[in-house]
């Protein structure tokens, strides 16, 4: 795979995916919405989770061990283990999928190939994303039942 594409995949792609969410929230309805509300608190959830996973698993990465350089625009000084980018682009992913299977998948193979990009640009080891994956997807599950209309209705004391 050419450097820009896996510099790209392992860098760039979470951010479209972001941006693939704002488009969501720009379509109109409520439904829409819930899905980009429970996204983000999926992925904060998840980023903050992995987060402290990391800080009890303070593993190398794999360009600390091959000497390659990290193929990605920033370099990663913390731990490797899991991967923060995998576990928030399967939060996303899964979060959209729980509401429009459809749509879901595109975010689905979205958050694979930024999983693949962050293994092939050398700063995560496979079981790093595997792992990442299943927290993403854990917290989406988790969370799937607290939906922002409910929060409304429970203001407007339904």
């Amino acid at each position: 795979m050419p450097n820009l594409i896996v510099t790209y995949l392992a860098s760039f792609l979470i951010w479209v995916l972001f941006a693939g969410l704002a488009i969501l929230w720009l379509i109109n309805g409520t439904i829409k919405k819930e899905i980009v509300i429970h996204a983000i608190k999926s992925t904060v959830f998840a980023w903050i989770f992995t987060s402290m996973v990391k800080s009890f698993f303070p593993t190398s990465r794999p360009f600390e061990f091959n000497g390659l350089p990290p193929l990605t625009i920033t370099l990663p000084l913390d731990g490797a283990f899991p991967s923060i980018h995998t576990a928030t682009a399967f939060a996303l992913a899964f979060s959209v999928w729980l509401h429009n299977k459809k749509s879901g998948l595109v975010f689905i193979l979205g958050a694979i190939l930024v999983g693949i990009g962050r293994v092939s640009a050398n700063v995560h080891f496979p079981l790093d994303v595997v792992f990442g994956a299943a927290i993403g997807i854990g917290a989406a599950f988790l969370l799937k039942n607290f939906h922002f209309s409910k929060l409304l209705d429970l203001k407007k004391g339904k």
